[in-house]
């Protein structure tokens, strides 16, 4: 074999590698958020009027599917991750709705990530009907509208024991989740049928699909699937052959028999311990400092590898290991956690964005009849009706912002006072501070930036050339005087070539 055969080989290879590893953003944008059982309609809202605008590169949407009604339990979160079928009926909208959200999201910049809940059907709840008015025979294993029998489901029947994650991959992979009946994604039949519906949400628009439970199911049985996906609808914007971006719930803190390992070479997979460790050095748990060599020296997958986040829907309500996780509950540290990581170029960062609960099991608002309500926009730009909407508080949107900005700039000038305060440049486009100490910090700093007056978008923004917040003056030489009080409302500023106030 020549030598020029071995490099296309290898070149192809590595395409193929990462295939799956491109969200296909709109230029310019870089941060998805996870807009947690909203509907259609008010999505579509969303987009063209703050995400759009605000510089929103996507938006992982709840399962768009129809599930089990479980109104005996006040129809919980949970049932979302409970398929009667493939119909797009849910308490979100129906298909009509769905498809006039993907395109207009697409058409103001902002792909839509679909939450495939592909590795099992229902439990065996009390109640027998679904968002699209299918019903199941529950004991027969059996699912009329997709259809499923009992010969499409891992046989026998089994559950899965604590003890099974530590030692027994098998069993983690073909018995039942939580009672949840287990699809063998080896059978044909089982594979045509999540390829039809994925491949349908690819047809209306989608950019991509993070994979529910994708360390219950067996890597090369996902693979096969993901290889028989469509390419992106160029219809909707995007570059021809565009293979769908796929991020891979797998749940690794390590010392299980399932790594997250045997799962990059097919896909993204979602970073869990980047908001662990986020979460213990924000509360002062670890040294800021420490984080000068954020990334995978920590023990975190490659950056191209990771979906990177602080809290989703399962940790901020204390599951899959959601223990010590930081939420919007604890503001303070919250808001300079997600700070950092969208100021570190590290990851593929996705920002969670919550409805107020003090059950961890109950739904989203909701009326008399069960119906989802729709946020509520106030006049200061926050969410009413019991949405917490972090995605519109201007710590987390200006850091969207400063993200865009700082494009694919690293970190430069590394600076900390040996304890929990720190500081970086992103090239020459942007500069963070932050103070996690009860002292104050007063330092003369490198920004990287050039010579002016910024205003601070963590405190305020730019408005008419002037500032509602801090100005930063930058120096001939790049350097400015940074103050952040124990006091002050947030633990850190954040300026950067576009908070130029030009005074």
């Amino acid at each position: 074999m020549g030598q020029l055969s071995v490099v296309f080989i290898c070149l192809a290879s590595a395409t193929l590698l990462s295939a799956y590893k491109n969200p296909h953003y709109a230029p310019g944008r870089s941060v998805n958020v996870h807009l947690f059982e909203w509907k259609w309609d008010d999505i579509a809202d969303e987009c063209e009027r703050f995400l759009g605008p605000k510089g929103y590169a996507g938006i992982q949407i709840s399962p768009p599917n129809e599930n089990v009604v479980l109104r005996a339990y006040n129809r919980p979160w949970w049932e979302r991750y409970q398929p009667m079928s493939y119909e797009l009926v849910t308490r979100s909208g129906n298909e009509r709705q769905f498809a006039n959200m993907v395109r207009r999201c697409n058409a103001v910049g902002v792909r839509i990530y679909v939450d495939a809940v592909i590795n099992h059907m229902t439990g065996e709840p009390p109640e027998n009907v679904g968002t699209a008015g299918n019903t199941g025979i529950f004991r027969e294993w059996y699912y009329p509208a997709v259809p499923y029998r009992r010969e499409h489901f891992n046989w026998p029947p089994c559950g899965i024991t604590g003890s099974d994650y530590v030692t027994n991959a098998w069993r983690v992979r073909n018995c039942e989740l939580v009672g949840l009946k287990d699809l063998d994604q080896k059978n044909e039949h089982v594979r045509q049928m999540i390829v039809n519906f994925m491949n349908e949400l690819i047809d209306l628009g989608v950019a991509g699909f993070r994979i529910d439970a994708a360390k219950h199911m067996w890597p090369e049985d996902l693979k096969i699937i993901y290889d028989r996906l469509k390419n992106l609808n160029t219809s909707h914007g995007f570059p021809q052959n565009a293979r769908p971006y796929i991020y891979q719930e797998v749940i690794d803190y390590g010392g299980e028999a399932i790594s997250r390992d045997e799962y990059t070479p097919i896909g993204a997979v979602t970073e869990f311990k980047v908001g662990l460790e986020l979460s213990k050095a924000f509360r002062g748990n670890n040294a800021l400092r420490w984080l000068s060599t954020w990334g995978p020296a920590w023990g975190l997958l490659d950056t191209r590898d990771s979906l990177t986040f602080i809290d989703n829907h399962d940790n901020e309500r204390g599951h899959g290991g959601g223990g010590g996780i930081l939420t919007y509950k604890e503001p303070k540290p919250y808001k300079a956690a997600i700070g950092f990581l969208l100021a570190h170029p590290y990851g593929e960062p996705q920002i969670m964005s919550s409805f107020r609960f003090w059950d961890s099991e109950i739904g989203p608002p909701m009326d008399s009849n069960q119906n989802i309500i729709s946020p509520s926009i106030n006049s200061d730009g926050s969410c009413g009706n019991g949405w917490v909407c972090q995605h519109r508080w201007r710590q987390i949107h200006s850091m969207v912002g400063f993200r865009n900005v700082a494009g694919n700039t690293q970190v430069t000038n590394w600076w900390d006072n040996g304890n929990n305060q720190i500081a970086f440049c992103r090239g020459s486009r942007a500069f963070i501070a932050i103070n996690g100490e009860n002292l104050s910090l007063n330092q003369n700093l490198q920004t990287c930036l050039p010579a002016g007056r910024y205003c601070d978008v963590i405190s305020g923004a730019k408005v008419n050339n002037s500032c509602s917040g801090k100005t930063i003056t930058v120096g001939s030489d790049g350097r400015a005087w940074i103050t952040i009080s124990p006091q002050d409302y947030d633990m850190f500023i954040a300026i950067h070539v576009g908070s130029d106030s030009r005074l």
